[in-house]
């Protein structure tokens, strides 16, 4: 890992408390999939499931892991 800032606690940790807003999407710069997940937490409540999955799988990743899978790679979802 280069010396970029690993997101992966703050992230991890807003995803478990505020995943149905989505709030971790947009911390790791997903802004189209931070608003889908808003939507889905405001009109059904599936947003804050989703973000507690997330966080879960955020927080038991390596470092590497999740700064080359959510920060290099970009993968939006789980």
């Amino acid at each position: 890992m280069e010396n970029q800032e690993n997101k992966k606690v703050l992230a991890g940790v807003l995803a478990i408390l505020l995943g149905g807003f989505g709030v971790h999407k947009f911390i790791l710069g997903y802004t189209k999939e931070g608003i889908i997940q808003l939507i889905l937490g405001l009109a059904c409540g599936v947003g804050a499931l989703i973000g507690l999955i997330e966080g879960i799988i955020y927080l038991t990743k390596s470092d590497e892991d999740f700064y080359n899978t959510y920060q290099v790679g970009k993968k939006g979802w789980f």
